[in-house]
């Protein structure tokens, strides 16, 4: 399991989340639900998933109202199956209504991530370490970077400011990969250098230049195969570009150190999770 994330991590997401739902008043539950009545309600798992955000989910509940009582059952990285109780709430109705949709958005999104996460770390045998990337959603990196952390997979970089990883559109600007580097290196940054290869010459070029991590970007299982063998330990290895779940064991197979997935974070399906309620006594629908 992941280390929790502090609150401040996720309070304002969660609160410009329930501004753009709820805006100036939840119309349909103020008509329909009076103030005084109070619910309970069970979060469930509608398919097999690894839950990611159940204290997120929370603090959508209490922002709406303190009163909410929260009660995991779950903790994130759980690999739960169809129909397992994620968490159980109880407090005012009408702010469990309130809350529902963006506690669950973010549930959702987050256990989609860490499910998907947690299918390429087992794809990979343990053989390669799987990393995300900076595609996420804005303003949604941290939550995101958490939920892969929760499947098991590795965070490659927060964001622009605490690594270096020299692309093609550096390189064309910069000449060349070994002026690039030595740019990098004259700027004293204090950090490993990374370079994206797109073929083989440039995968020579890194290693000439002394890149600490070479890229294997776009290249065919055999360019890579050929790659690692020129590298030879001399720097490490990441594979990167149009990995899916079908290639990972083949991926695993090449010798290299990583493999990292944009997919992870860009394009995880929402896991299917639902919150059932009543009113006290039972009177309510589900």
């Amino acid at each position: 399991m992941s280390e929790p994330l502090p609150a401040s991590a996720y309070r304002d997401v969660v609160a410009r989340a329930l501004a753009e739902d709820i805006g100036p008043g939840d119309l349909t539950t103020g008509a329909i639900v009076p103030q005084t009545v109070r619910g309970s309600g069970t979060v469930i798992a509608r398919q097999t998933c690894v839950v990611a955000g159940l204290d997120v989910a929370r603090e959508a509940f209490l922002q709406v109202s303190p009163d909410v009582q929260w009660t995991a059952l779950k903790a994130d990285g759980d690999l739960c199956a169809p129909d397992d109780v994620l968490a159980e709430v109880a407090g005012p109705a009408a702010s469990l209504l309130a809350a529902e949709r963006t506690a669950l958005n973010l549930l959702q999104q987050l256990s989609g991530i860490a499910t998907l996460t947690r299918r390429y770390v087992d794809a990979a045998g343990g053989r390669l370490a799987v990393l995300d990337t900076r595609k996420t959603t804005p303003g949604l990196r941290g939550l995101e970077k958490y939920a892969v952390r929760c499947g098991g997979g590795v965070n490659h970089r927060t964001a622009l400011y605490d690594g270096i990883l020299i692309k093609d559109n550096h390189i064309r600007i910069a000449g060349s990969i070994a002026e690039a580097v030595k740019r990098v290196r004259a700027s004293g940054a204090a950090l490993p250098i990374e370079v994206e290869a797109q073929s083989l010459s440039e995968v020579d070029d890194a290693l000439a230049a002394r890149a600490d991590i070479i890229m294997l970007d776009n290249l065919s299982d055999d360019e890579m195969r050929q790659a690692v063998a020129a590298i030879n330990g001399a720097a490490r290895i990441e594979v990167s570009g149009r990995v899916t779940l079908d290639r990972m064991p083949a991926l695993s197979a090449l010798g290299a150190d990583c493999v990292s997935v944009g997919a992870l974070t860009h394009s995880a399906p929402a896991a299917d999770i639902s919150l059932e309620m009543d009113a006290d006594g039972g009177s309510g629908s589900r």
